[in-house]
């Protein structure tokens, strides 16, 4: 089994992942769930996080061919077009991305101008698509639950899963977004664990599980069937949706969902600025 170049860039502000999967023969890539950096209280973004990804792509003389989004994220923005503006590559994301959309058109009251066919993204991406990264050929699985639209992104023996999953100490995705359901998300998730228990597992975020010091976001199929928290070869459907639905009911809201959403939605692209030239983004009150 191909074994790809994988590197990861932690974001401890999100605690958030981004990956670059590479050809070590070609120096193609792929990046995965860039961040655009965003700070609510002066409602400004910068761009470390995402620098950091492009120096080191320059450095190594890479090649972009995509950027890759898992899902349509709620707890940071996507740099994808900036990414894409600096060093080329298709901005692609599920080809379910329309539920999401007309989800969120509704809430946040979008006009006709907001589009939800996914035409804001470059490419839409459904089960048993190939990606290819110069010599090595990528794969697309659907895994929903956590969002409707989430996808896991498979390059040889490295399956990069989104929210889908975490570490086996953290265990697994929140469900209780809209278009969310515990007995999809694991049914997904099994679906992950039918792997070869080789196969190595990348996440997109880490909150440092209680008694562990180091953040993490790689593991195997293997230790995900032996150790997960909440979902293992020896825990039943049902007592993962009873879990699940129980453990939902008590979580706050991401810090940046309200922000966060209507930008990725429309493929990392700010809103179209109004008559002084400035973009807003919508916070409803009540709403939600």
């Amino acid at each position: 089994m191909t074994s790809p170049l994988v590197k990861a860039f932690f974001d401890p502000a999100t605690y958030t992942v981004t990956y670059l999967v590479s050809d070590s023969a070609t120096k193609s890539t792929a990046i995965i769930d860039p961040v655009l950096d965003f700070d609510p209280k002066s409602g400004r973004t910068t761009t470390k996080s995402a620098d950091e990804v492009i120096s080191y792509v320059q450095a190594e003389g890479l090649k972009v061919e995509w950027i890759l989004e898992t899902h349509v994220h709620a707890d940071h923005l996507t740099a994808a077009p900036y990414i894409k503006e600096k060093l080329g590559g298709k901005i692609a994301i599920g080809a379910k991305v329309p539920l999401v959309q007309e989800t969120f058109k509704k809430l946040f009251n979008e006009n006709s101008q907001f589009a939800t066919d996914g035409s804001q993204f470059d490419a839409l991406l459904s089960k048993g698509d190939v990606i290819k990264i110069g010599n090595i050929e990528g794969s697309v699985m659907e895994t929903p639950g956590h969002t409707p639209a989430c996808v896991t992104y498979v390059f040889g023996d490295a399956a990069f899963v989104g929210d889908t999953m975490f570490m086996p100490d953290f265990g697994t995705a929140r469900c209780d977004f809209p278009g969310g359901d515990a007995e999809t998300l694991y049914n997904s998730i099994h679906a992950i664990m039918d792997m070869p228990d080789e196969t190595r597992i990348f996440t997109c975020h880490d909150y440092l599980a209680e008694g562990r010091d180091e953040y993490a976001w790689e593991s195997t199929v293997g230790e995900q069937k032996a150790k997960n928290v909440h979902i293992n070869k020896n825990i039943s459907k049902d007592e993962f949706v009873k879990m699940r639905s129980e453990k939902d009911k008590t979580l706050n809201m991401p810090v940046l969902i309200l922000q966060s959403v209507q930008v990725n939605m429309r493929a990392g692209h700010m809103p179209t600025p109004e008559a002084n030239g400035i973009s807003y983004l919508k916070i409803p009150v009540n709403g939600v």
